[in-house]
């Protein structure tokens, strides 16, 4: 009920955004535009943000046959959250990663990067698909791409601001000079509030996910010892992902070293190690 909420928050939040833009750039006319441009973006995100993200990254959908060591995982970790068997996804990169994805329990998909196949043992992969599906079991999912595709849009709106500012010279007709300042405000603030947004999403659910994950696979340190290696492959092969979607993964999938701790969609690894090898311990603190 608590995600749902959010989910429809963030999407009524988005939809006035667009109109306040829409009205700052173009007035009535722009007010119409912006309001039918909110509802298909709405009905885009819920219906096809993560087919569209999916895409994004190029994710070949694998069966049992094709997969059979990852599809057995799964399986046996769905089952054992008694939820419906997701689709299963390979991404081709080298970068050890995961997400999950989808509207719900009964359309979620869960990816994994070739390169987090290779470098994990079976109880590690085991620990990482348990945080996923831990993402599934409590509804993280559509708030997670809903978030991802509001972020894309507002970097987006951003950006073309910017360029049509910088090709016409901002609007260059009777526009007064608060329209110019709103529109520099729009170019500066929005990209800044998609990443406060992403960060505000993501950080607490993912200490959560983690307590999640190892308590269903039973093997929390297993799943600090992937976080470890994850984060060291991070580093060393960034992923050549999207910023809106970087929020999505098990771990960062952007260079630590460009980002600051403050201004990450995690929280730091080595926290996140820390508390699970407490909760190994009969420490909980989540």
């Amino acid at each position: 009920m608590k995600n749902t909420l959010k989910t429809v928050f963030l999407m009524t939040l988005m939809m006035v955004l667009f109109l306040a833009i829409g009205q700052l750039i173009g007035g009535k006319s722009g007010l119409t535009y912006a309001f039918i441009f909110s509802l298909a973006m709405n009905f885009f995100a819920y219906w096809f943000s993560d087919k569209m993200v999916l895409a994004s990254y190029r994710a070949k959908k694998v069966s049992e046959a094709e997969a059979p060591r990852l599809y057995a995982m799964v399986h046996r970790l769905a089952t054992r959250a008694n939820i419906p068997m997701p689709k299963l996804y390979i991404v081709p990169t080298e970068t050890p990663n995961a997400f999950a994805t989808g509207r719900n329990p009964q359309h979620a998909a869960v990816a994994v990067t070739e390169g987090i196949m290779r470098i994990l043992n079976d109880e590690e992969l085991e620990a990482v698909i348990g945080h996923e599906l831990s993402h599934v079991l409590h509804r993280d999912i559509l708030t997670s791409t809903i978030v991802a595709t509001f972020a894309g849009a507002i970097t987006y709106l951003a950006q073309m601001l910017s360029w049509s500012m910088f090709f016409f010279g901002g609007r260059g007709r009777d526009d007064d000079s608060s329209n110019l300042i709103g529109e520099l405000l729009i170019i500066i603030v929005a990209p800044i509030a998609a990443m406060l947004i992403q960060m505000a999403v993501s950080r607490s659910r993912e200490y959560k996910a983690d307590e999640g994950g190892a308590k269903l696979s039973m093997k929390p340190l297993s799943l600090a010892s992937a976080l470890s290696k994850l984060q060291a492959g991070a580093q060393q092969i960034p992923m050549q992902a999207q910023p809106s979607t970087a929020h999505l993964f098990i771990v960062n999938p952007l260079n630590a070293q460009r980002l600051a701790s403050l201004f990450s969609t995690h929280p730091p690894t080595e926290e996140r190690i820390a508390r699970l090898e407490a909760l190994a311990a009969g420490r909980n603190l989540y």
